[in-house]
């Protein structure tokens, strides 16, 4: 497989779609860490971006979509559309980062 096609459209442009394979997903949970929210709830008082929790997202989402991408290429897929993600609380400091789209062969 040489190039493997994501969008978060119905279709990749160029492209047509010859096989569908279902959804697929991936998922991280990931905890806060302590020493980054003093850090961040002073950054609350004066203002500005809070960089570690920018990182922090940046990583479960670059998580979700390798996981995601994985099941997909196990399936023979060679693209994945519709990719979408979701967060949601799992406990006091810790939330999950959930990614999924529609595993696809294109050509």
């Amino acid at each position: 497989m040489n190039e493997f096609l994501v969008s978060n459209t119905e279709s990749i442009p160029g492209k047509t779609i010859v096989e569908f394979y279902g959804v697929v997903t991936g998922s991280t949970v990931r905890a806060k860490h302590v020493g980054k929210d003093i850090l961040a709830s002073f950054k609350n008082i004066v203002g500005g971006e809070l960089k570690n929790y920018t990182e922090l997202l940046q990583e479960a989402r670059q998580e979700a979509i390798s996981r995601m991408l994985s099941q997909a290429k196990g399936m023979g897929a060679n693209g994945v559309i519709n990719v979408r993600f979701s967060t949601s609380s799992i406990a006091q400091g810790a939330a999950e980062l959930f990614a999924y789209g529609t595993a696809v062969r294109v050509e």
